[in-house]
């Protein structure tokens, strides 16, 4: 198809009392089959035949779930690889829903609230998934910009209890996260949770942990992209506006490995980025929206800027560094010996496995690759 826009009359057929409306369609050579559903979808309610719309996001999904009402009759329908999107009709309704491998989002307009509360209710009845049970593991959201705009996909993940993880850390960084562990919705007094320190020292793994830890409140989403989040206002708005779970009324937003975005000098080499994300915190944007930022970086805190670190922003502002030289041979118990300097979470593992890294030999006695 020529990349010269193409104008096209498609009609929606659909069961009487649904009246057929022609709708002017403007097709590119970027366009598919999804594209082509989109735009059928919102023939009726563009032509004002529809007057009412409703919506609604299942994650996770019963994967038996037709997500149909029993009355549909199917228009339409589009495949690929990853999702699939089913355009149907009913008495007064016409019904979209876009499904992937975890999820769907269902799409209902109709001749009055009525009939789309109706027609909705019926197709998403039962299609949730019954959350997990298994208590090592933790549902998570995953942000990204995909090819059609903002994407989130849930995932199972191993998420470890404090109590078992305690060890990994020296004892003033243990002491905070006990207290943070044991933090409930009503115990918040800030917005941010700041984790910095070395690489290798157990950040993410303290994150795991307090998404354990705040199951039962606070459901935890992971931004894959934190760079194009405050680079692009509307991938923003969307991530921010997100309903939160009834059941867990609370959200943390974590941003890993944010070192350019807080970092001193921030403000004139991200523009906007960092003023968004203080927005999102404790500004007009994060006001209603029950949203915690959580932020790992490899940064110093001394080298971070001001406003990040300002009294009232941080619910939490922890430097996770090695344990020492005694409680790293304690972590060990005989396995092997610490280094004089303590050392890292991730160089207790590897001592303890006896793991060192490949090196290939080289003229230079001074100089090593490693792989």
């Amino acid at each position: 198809m020529s990349k010269q826009q193409l104008h096209v009359v498609k009609t929606v057929t659909a069961p009487e009392p649904v009246t057929a409306m022609p709708m002017r369609v403007s097709l590119t050579s970027h366009d598919g089959p999804f594209d082509v559903l989109d735009a059928l979808f919102i023939s009726l309610y563009t032509a004002g035949e529809h007057t009412a719309s409703r919506s609604a996001r299942i994650e996770p999904i019963n994967q038996d779930a037709t997500l149909l009402p029993a009355a549909a009759t199917i228009l339409r329908e589009a495949k690929d690889d990853k999702r699939s999107s089913v355009l149907a009709a009913g008495e007064g309704w016409l019904l979209l829903f876009l499904r992937w491998e975890d999820g769907a989002h269902v799409s209902v307009t109709a001749v009055s609230d009525e009939v789309a509360e109706k027609a909705l209710t019926e197709a998403i009845d039962g299609a949730k998934a019954e959350p997990t049970e298994d208590l090592a593991n933790v549902t998570m959201g995953f942000w990204y910009v995909g090819e059609h705009g903002p994407r989130r996909r849930t995932r199972e993940i191993a998420a470890p209890m404090w109590q078992d993880i305690r060890r990994n850390y020296t004892a003033p960084v243990g002491a905070a996260f006990d207290r943070l562990m044991s933090t409930t919705s009503d115990d918040l007094n800030g917005r941010l949770l700041l984790l910095h320190g070395p690489p290798g020292t157990g950040k993410t793994t303290a994150l795991r942990a307090i998404a354990q830890s705040w199951r039962d409140w606070c459901e935890v989403d992971c931004v894959l992209d934190p760079e194009r989040l405050f680079d692009n206002p509307s991938y923003l708005l969307q991530v921010a506006l997100e309903e939160n779970n009834d059941d867990k009324p609370w959200r943390l937003l974590l941003l890993e490995d944010c070192d350019e975005l807080i970092r001193g000098e921030a403000k004139s080499s991200t523009g906007q980025a960092l003023s968004r994300l203080l927005n999102l915190t404790d500004g007009l944007l994060g006001q209603g929206c029950q949203t915690l930022i959580g932020i790992t970086t490899n940064e110093n805190l001394a080298r971070l800027h001001p406003a990040v670190t300002r009294p009232g922003r941080c619910l939490a502002q922890v430097e996770v560094g090695p344990l020492t030289h005694h409680e790293a041979n304690a972590w060990l118990d005989g396995r092997a010996v610490a280094p004089s300097r303590g050392a890292t979470l991730a160089e207790l593992y590897a001592l303890a496995e006896g793991a060192s890294p490949v090196v290939a030999e080289t003229p230079d006695e001074h100089a090593s690759l490693y792989l």
